[in-house]
């Protein structure tokens, strides 16, 4: 029988933290780089692949993985690329603290990379149009650029095509609205999903999970 993730999460702009217990997964990849800390034993992961453990583990945004023991308390970060490097992370891994309260204390005051200003502008307008359709190419005339180098700009500081960050902040958007309590299909259509199916390939593809179990997490904004 499939084990869903249990626990508590705190969703943020920029991030979101996991305290509870990892659940069944498939191979997926996602924007977030994501940083495990194991409260007990170790944490074991394929990666690409390849077979990584230990009790503590960070794995890069866009690297394929899966959980192989499902149900393994643990704090899990998911950091976004545009707010949080892989080399801060990577430096920082060996002595983040293991409690949600002091995790998140020194996460308000992570310092944050300066974007370019086309780049943050361009974020401004895809937040506010989440609800409607996006035109990529209207978008880079807003911010007075053609759509190739708004483009190559997201690539170097977002880490993501406009197209794919779109998805993820809509995905963001449904998740924080099921994990409020509301059904699948209601949260799909308010993030501009064409339908729960889609929204749930989604979820699938980029956390390997059925959306069906998020309602087992406890959700708590962090502005």
């Amino acid at each position: 029988m499939s084990t869903g993730w249990q626990g508590r999460l705190w969703l943020a702009r920029d991030y979101c933290l996991l305290d509870g217990c990892a659940g069944d997964t498939q191979a997926h990849a996602h924007y977030a780089h994501q940083l495990m800390l194991v409260h007990d034993g170790e944490l074991r992961l394929m990666v690409d692949g390849k077979l990584v453990q230990g009790r503590r583990l960070l794995v890069p945004s866009m690297q394929l993985h899966a959980f192989i023991e499902p149900g393994q308390p643990m704090l899990a970060l998911y950091a976004e690329p545009l707010a949080f490097h892989l080399a801060q992370l990577q430096g920082w891994q060996v002595e983040a603290p293991t409690t949600p309260q002091a995790l998140i204390e020194q996460l308000r005051n992570w310092p944050r990379p300066t974007l370019d200003r086309r780049v943050e502008q361009a974020l401004l307008g895809i937040d506010a149009l989440l609800l409607e359709k996006i035109d990529a190419l209207d978008l880079a005339s807003q911010v007075r650029l053609s759509l190739s180098q708004l483009e190559r700009l997201f690539g170097d500081q977002v880490g993501l095509s406009i197209r794919r960050l779109v998805l993820w902040r809509r995905l963001r958007l449904a998740l924080a609205m099921v994990l409020r309590g509301s059904n699948l299909t209601d949260a799909a259509h308010a993030a501009n999903f064409a339908d729960s199916a889609h929204f749930s390939r989604t979820v699938r593809s980029l956390f390997g999970i059925q959306a069906r179990t998020l309602h087992n997490l406890q959700l708590q904004l962090i502005d």
